[in-house]
């Protein structure tokens, strides 16, 4: 589809949550296609895990986004969706690939929410594709256990804080759970809270730097919890690490079941969302220091420092090899 100005940025650069929305649309809308395509009970496709996601063009105002989705890998009871993103200048008709991603999806039964279903398995063209998806399963199983079990964080607001410094940019926003922003099945769309969190991310990344900004990539994005029709959300982003040139900001989104259901708050997604700064021409700016006070603050940020360097570390080999090839 086209991009409207609703859907970018005061500088014209289309929001990442934007993007991420569609792409888990396509993902859903694929992965739903596929649970449904043998005899059986009827089921939806709910996202369980986005891994990282890089921002590899901007994309802007009047151009068309062209999406692409493909099942790559099956287990028992998930599906693996490669999903890439082109934009098209329909005046010139140039095109540029934006967004690479891999998504996650489980099958619910439309007659039972908390009821998941077998997935019908897919045709590999070579047994080492099958053995390669089965490797990214493990992973991704074994980093969503291990995210879970560090997610007990809570923000809390500062008074008066200093500029640069964690409380000064963290940021939070509430939402309530309503019928437009769900599934068949009565919860919240993947895409509809990685926008959420997307935005709150983007005006932590602005208020540190005062510039404009615009999303670089997003680690892996973990749906612990479903979130039900008439919840309300609270999306909460802080920064966590900064480089020269980028900002790391960690958001997770906590559901309080009010309406239904006499259940406390739970922890239902979390990430790690990396933003850079830009001048009017578009170009890379310095990123402020950020300036940490505490010792969780310092602990967060050589974590991030660490999740930082290994990431370049990877780019750099892949650049290499494409190199020598």
């Amino acid at each position: 589809r086209i991009m409207r100005p609703d859907d970018a940025n005061i500088a014209g650069n289309v929001h990442g949550g934007t993007i991420l929305k569609m792409i888990e649309e396509a993902g859903a809308i694929i992965s739903t296609r596929h649970c449904n395509s043998q005899a059986g009970e009827p089921c939806v496709a709910a996202l369980a895990r986005v891994e990282r996601t890089d921002f590899l063009s901007p994309m802007c105002i009047g151009e068309v986004a062209n999406v692409s989705a493909e099942i790559t890998y099956t287990s028992r009871h998930s599906v693996e969706v490669q999903v890439n993103v082109m934009s098209e200048n329909i005046l010139t008709g140039a095109k540029k690939l934006t967004n690479k991603a891999t998504l996650w999806y489980v099958p619910l039964s439309l007659k039972n929410v908390n009821k998941v279903l077998e997935v019908p398995p897919i045709q590999y063209t070579r047994k080492e594709q099958e053995d390669e998806g089965k490797k990214r399963y493990e992973e991704q199983k074994l980093d969503r256990l291990e995210t879970k079990q560090r997610n007990g964080d809570v923000i809390f607001p500062i008074i008066n804080p200093e500029p640069h410094t964690v409380g000064y940019s963290q940021s939070s926003l509430i939402h309530l759970v309503g019928p437009s922003d769900c599934t068949l099945l009565g919860f919240v769309h993947g895409g509809v809270t990685m926008k959420l969190m997307d935005e709150v991310a983007g005006i932590v990344a602005a208020r540190h730097c005062k510039t404009n900004i615009v999303t670089a990539s997003v680690d892996a994005i973990n749906f612990h919890e479903k979130i039900k029709k008439g919840c309300v959300i609270t999306i909460s982003g802080r920064m966590t690490f900064t480089s020269n040139k980028s900002m790391e900001i960690e958001v997770f989104v906590d559901a309080d079941p009010f309406v239904d259901e006499p259940r406390e708050r739970y922890r239902a997604v979390s990430a790690f969302f990396t933003y850079v700064s830009l001048s009017k021409e578009g170009k890379p700016l310095p990123v402020p220091q950020l300036l940490t006070e505490t010792e969780d603050e310092k602990r967060r940020f050589e974590e991030g420092k660490g999740r930082y360097l290994q990431t370049k570390a990877k780019r750099q080999a892949q650049m290499q090899q494409a190199a020598q090839q």
